[in-house]
């Protein structure tokens, strides 16, 4: 009983059971899975998992699987770090054009670069050559249709890919899905572009809505791709709007001529917090983190365990060039000033978090707290017997030149 409810609320996955047949597995694990299907695409550092979501909207649970940028064949030069998670455009979307050997040529580019590919054709024989030279990096097959669906399963199959379903329409688009899982397909994922931006939203707003509704149509239980490049052609403005509406309203794979940092930043930021788990402070453990080479006699400063407080301010940290510990304690996952709203960044947490953590590894007896709680050094003082605390700069971004003045000055 304890093992059947744990499956039910998803804490365990069934196939943990040792007691249990073969079509037995099968069965139930068709019963539980999640009406939209996780499908993993790509291999090594660019695997992903799409789908497996389970919720409309972000505040009723979580969203699982982000969702995924990809450019057509060009240079992407994007690539840094935030709060912890690299931001790249994820996969690269080649375009067959109606020659096969520029088609496979060009897949020959994008294949080792570290991005998932995915291979927008309808031609059976180009998709075939193509996949001879990338299968092995499990692409997408973004290629099947009314006219074609029976021909590219057999070619998705014999590749071992995820196979992209298409539509004139939602009507056909439900159509071809259907027909393809009688066929014993089921890696899918759906193209739900139309011929135009409303019809294009309707649609993947519609397929979402049914797989996740009370009674669940498993047949819309995909993954989507949304191709910004057919609805928005060579319209910059408009495909960052678009990418912000498809992120937010269900897009897995959201498809635009190419990604630079004007685009990256609001986009990534923006896919970034809609795909925290709402129910999960974003924090960073508790500790010493030793920057630019920093070790016993290195001064200490203090934070918060925000996530975000910390990837700032150790940024400007890094940027500073002078060798210090960082130290972080337990503040519950939230900024400084709420934190010390909170009762959970006071003298009393961080002094007994140093003479708990930090002195029997730090001989240095000089700690930065933050500007924004300035209220605390004296009470800190008070309570950490030969320690001088030092107020920061209200700002992250000022850090920098203070750290090198007082280093100057030979207070550090």
């Amino acid at each position: 009983m304890a093992f059947a409810m744990k499956v039910a609320q998803g804490a365990v996955e069934l196939s943990k059971c040792p007691h249990m047949s073969a079509d037995a597995l099968a069965t139930l694990s068709e019963a539980t899975a999640p009406p939209m299907k996780s499908i993993k695409v790509g291999t090594g550092d660019a695997e992903y998992t799409l789908g497996g979501e389970t919720v409309l909207a972000r505040h009723e649970k979580t969203f699982v699987s982000k969702t995924r940028f990809a450019v057509k064949l060009s240079p992407d030069k994007v690539d840094y770090e935030r709060i912890g998670e690299r931001m790249h455009a994820e996969m690269v979307y080649v375009e067959y054009t109606g020659d096969v050997a520029a088609y496979v040529e060009a897949v020959k580019k994008v294949t080792g670069i570290g991005k998932t590919i995915i291979l927008s054709c309808t031609d059976v024989e180009a998709a075939k050559a193509a996949l001879e030279v990338c299968k092995a990096e499990k692409p997408i097959l973004d290629g099947a249709n009314a006219s074609n669906y029976e021909a590219m399963v057999e070619v998705a199959k014999a590749a071992g890919v995820v196979l992209g379903v298409s539509g004139a329409d939602i009507n056909e688009l439900y159509d071809t899905t259907a027909a393809i899982e009688k066929l014993g397909y089921k890696d899918l994922v759906l193209n739900t572009t139309g011929a135009t931006i409303k019809e294009t939203f309707s649609t993947t707003v519609q397929v979402r809505r049914a797989c996740l509704a009370k009674n669940p149509d498993r047949t819309f239980g995909y993954p989507s791709i949304v191709n910004l490049c057919k609805i928005a052609p060579n319209d910059e403005p408009m495909q960052i709007s678009l990418a912000s509406v498809f992120v937010l309203k269900y897009g897995s794979i959201v498809v635009m001529d190419t990604m630079n940092y004007a685009r990256a930043l609001p986009l990534y930021g923006l896919r970034q917090n809609v795909f925290t788990d709402p129910q999960k402070p974003m924090k960073v453990e508790p500790g010493i983190y030793a920057l630019n080479g920093g070790d016993e006699n290195s001064v200490c400063l203090t934070t918060v365990d925000f996530a975000l407080t910390y990837f700032v301010v150790s940024g400007e940290l890094e940027r500073s060039g002078i060798p210090c510990n960082l130290i972080i304690n337990d503040a519950g996952g939230l900024s400084v000033l709420t934190a010390w709203a909170a009762g959970k960044l006071s003298s009393t947490s961080v002094s007994k978090f140093i003479q708990e953590t930090v002195e029997p590894k730090i001989k240095c007896r000089k700690l930065i707290i933050p500007g924004k709680v300035a209220v605390l050094k004296g009470d800190i003082e008070a309570k950490l017997p030969g320690w001088e605390v030092i107020v920061a700069p209200n700002e992250a971004v000022q850090l920098v030149k203070f750290l090198k003045d007082l280093k100057a000055n030979g207070e550090i």
